[in-house]
């Protein structure tokens, strides 16, 4: 019986870990425009935003460290420019896109106001929270998210039960890839590298008395546990939104359409409810993201508050920033970043969860200047210029996952070589 709460507690962390409110607007709309290919995309969601996040957080098991030692392998610097960059990307586009989100779910629904008053409203209440560590944020977290999801089960069951089990047809070319793509902007694999380490800390200072081998079967179990309820979620808001392809315009933007299938299951009230709810979640992870942010850049400066304030400050403005901007430009704007820094995110995961024997520091770096180097067309793309000459040449490339073979490859050839110079 103790197993088996342990296992339900940390799946729970895990789950509240990946579980961001601004990821509910991504499902919705692709199942929406997916028809009756829904399950592929689902697949392909669930891929870059459930099983590789989950995968995340067994190699923070693993580690035992930081942000900094998923890198640590490839170089010194490599490891301290790639921490560097996902924490700018982090303060740059999923922060701000939490205000915006937070502005088209709750705010412009009942007054008629820019985004900049919103973001500068919300990123000055942010730096307050962030330079002031309150633990009120944390209570808040913890009946945000069981609140939310009740709401959203409810949600998916009346869909489920009152609307005909008629899907339309896709509007996708490629509804594998499209899931997969669009997974990346829940930025989650990047969740997992940056604050996994904290979850996996809590995780060993609650279980004190465990063995290092039971601590990793508690963190796989609750890993698997909190993948399958994340998958559920995601599938289910996926099915939602493909059961209403009739009910909505072809044009509608995603925080519409969430808020359009809340009214049309649960009524104005349920409705108005899941905004504020969705508007606090976002509110803490916003406050999350820039603290950590700060945190990170204070560590590099030897403790400094200065730093620490300077940093927080910059985070905020940065939000603000941003943030005057409606969700689907800071989608957009999101799209070249992550077409860079997702397969490297992806394959440091990966890499560092493979046996000791197989990962090498060697290996390492082939694979991953081997991943960066099959990224560059994908994201020479995403920044308006075509690469079509080079994609012809590369397999899976017109799907925009161009990296995974030549990576794999790189993988298999790197470990060959090592064998063959250790005999």
């Amino acid at each position: 019986m103790q197993n088996i709460k342990k296992t339900l507690v940390t799946s729970f962390a895990l789950f509240s870990l990946f579980f961001g409110a601004g990821n509910l607007i991504f499902p919705p709309l692709l199942g929406f425009q997916s028809g009756n290919m829904w399950w592929l995309v689902a697949i392909g969601f669930s891929i870059s935003a459930v099983i590789v996040p989950i995968l995340g957080i067994f190699a923070h098991a693993k580690l035992q460290g930081t942000i900094f030692d998923f890198g640590k392998k490839v170089g010194t610097k490599f490891s301290i420019i790639y921490s560097l960059l996902i924490y700018l990307i982090a303060a740059s586009l999923p922060s701000p896109r939490t205000a915006s989100v937070t502005h088209e779910i709750a705010i412009k629904p009942f007054f008629d106001t820019p985004y900049l008053y919103t973001s500068i409203a919300y990123f000055t209440l942010v730096f307050l929270f962030a330079i002031n560590r309150s633990k009120i944020l944390n209570i808040l977290g913890k009946i945000l998210t069981p609140t939310i999801i009740i709401i959203l089960l409810a949600i998916i069951g009346v869909t489920l039960f009152t609307f005909d089990l008629n899907f339309g047809t896709t509007t996708f070319r490629n509804p594998f890839s499209k899931g997969i793509l669009e997974g990346y902007q829940t930025f989650d694999a990047i969740a997992a590298v940056v604050v996994g380490g904290v979850i996996i800390v809590s995780i060993n200072i609650n279980n004190k008395k465990d063995s290092y081998e039971e601590k990793r079967v508690l963190i796989r179990r609750a890993g698997w546990l909190s993948g399958f309820a994340l998958f559920l979620i995601y599938a289910g808001l996926i099915i939602t939104g493909a059961l209403m392809h009739n009910e909505f315009s072809e044009t509608i933007s995603r925080t519409e359409l969430l808020n359009g299938i809340s009214k049309n299951t649960l009524g104005d009230t349920a409705n108005f409810l899941l905004s504020i709810l969705v508007s606090l979640a976002c509110f803490t992870t916003a406050v999350g993201v820039v603290t950590g942010t700060a945190d990170f850049i204070k560590h590099l400066s030897k403790g400094s508050k200065k730093a620490f304030y300077a940093t927080a400050f910059i985070g905020c403005l940065l939000g603000v920033v941003m943030g005057q901007f409606n969700v689907n430009s800071i989608i957009q704007f999101a799209v070249p970043a992550l077409m860079f820094i997702y397969p490297l995110t992806i394959i440091l995961i990966l890499l560092n969860v493979v046996p000791e024997k197989y990962g090498s520091s060697q290996v390492f770096k082939i694979v991953v200047i081997t991943t960066l180097l099959f990224s560059i067309p994908d994201f020479i793309d995403s920044i308006g210029f075509s690469s079509t000459a080079i994609k012809n040449y590369i397999p899976l490339s017109n799907y925009n996952i161009g990296w995974i073979l030549p990576a794999l490859l790189s993988f298999v050839i790197a470990n060959l070589i090592k064998k063959t110079t250790r005999e």
